[in-house]
């Protein structure tokens, strides 16, 4: 298990879980001394977060948009128990496409700079994804992804970001940062795990949707909510899969009204079989112990398919062409690693 939870990033989360069940003690020796080794490892990672987005802060307090912080961490300045023991490499950020521009300078005047060089890949980003290419810190290697949306235009549906920001909440004794609505938080987490191609976090994002379920399905209120926002945000599909995933892997209580209501994101029986196979699969730790003869064409297909869900074919097609048979020229990539 400890393998297995290495794998996934889930080390320091197994921790937590341990120390919250009181458990540690009964645990062997030689386990818990492996436990014990991840606890400083966690508390360096929070600390070097909440120093990051403090510099991210200073950064753009100038620019004049909200920083609106996403996934990890915002699961971690907003205090939510999904932070605890959650390992991540990267600060995501949510600001409006009118300010990527001003953005994206303010960071550069503060040491982030972009580290694809690769002419197609900075077209890839700049004209048809939802982000702008990663910026890493020239000092401190941190690495920051803004987004003006969670999904590119090209993609089948396209909630709106204005919506999304104009849910936003100011985190508690933090008037400049600010984290997503609670429903909108589980159904971005929905959305980046279902709609991605790669799933070697999978596991981690299916334990972030549970916890996140957890706590905010503790107020009746936010399952009344949920379905409907998933709606209004064309998003029924992948709250549908993050629901059945999170209930049949993870044992999250999900109530029968919620799942009646989003019955409309509901594939067909056909589709949903298929499905089940393929996350059945993916979303298990990346671990040798949890791998069989489908597993490499399981994330093959899932790969294809989340590239499928966010563009159209001809823009499919040569991109997995441009990556598999057109390589980036030498200099291109000395200059990312």
């Amino acid at each position: 298990m400890l393998r297995q939870a290495d794998s996934a990033d889930l080390a320091a989360s197994l921790l937590y879980l341990v120390q919250q069940h009181d458990l540690l003690e009964q645990i062997p020796a030689p386990a818990r001394a492996k436990l014990e080794w991840v606890r400083p490892h966690a508390q360096r990672h929070r600390q070097a977060v909440a120093f990051e987005v403090g510099k991210i802060g200073a950064a753009l307090r100038g620019v004049g948009v909200p920083l609106i912080l996403l996934k990890g961490a915002a699961y971690t300045q907003a205090g939510l128990a999904c932070s605890h023991g959650r390992l991540f490499s990267d600060i995501d950020i949510l600001v409006p496409k009118a300010g990527l521009d001003a953005t994206e300078a303010a960071l550069m005047m503060n040491g982030w700079v972009s580290g694809h060089h690769d002419a197609y890949d900075q077209r890839y980003y700049r004209q048809w994804m939802h982000e702008l290419p990663p910026m890493h810190h020239v000092k401190r290697q941190s690495v920051i992804d803004v987004h003006h949306a969670i999904l590119p235009q090209t993609a089948a549906v396209w909630p709106d970001p204005d919506k999304l920001r104009a849910a936003a909440v100011a985190v508690d004794g933090q008037p400049d940062l600010w984290v997503l609505a609670p429903a909108d938080m589980v159904l971005h987490s929905a959305v980046h795990l279902f709609y991605e191609g790669e799933f070697n976090h999978g596991l981690r994002d299916l334990l972030d949707i549970h916890r996140l379920l957890q706590q905010f399905g503790a107020d009746p209120a936010f399952w009344k909510t949920l379905p409907r926002r998933a709606a209004e945000l064309q998003l029924s599909r992948p709250l549908f899969y993050a629901l059945r995933y999170a209930a049949h892997l993870l044992g999250t209580p999900v109530p029968g009204a919620v799942l009646d209501a989003i019955s409309a994101g509901r594939p067909n029986a056909l589709l949903l079989a298929l499905m089940d196979q393929l996350f059945g699969r993916a979303l298990l730790p990346p671990h040798p112990s949890c791998t069989d003869w489908a597993s490499a064409a399981t994330r093959f297909a899932l790969y294809i398919r989340g590239n499928w869900l966010r563009m159209p074919p001809l823009m499919l097609a040569r991109h997995l062409f441009q990556k598999a048979f057109i390589r980036p020229k030498p200099e291109s990539k000395a200059a990312t690693h």
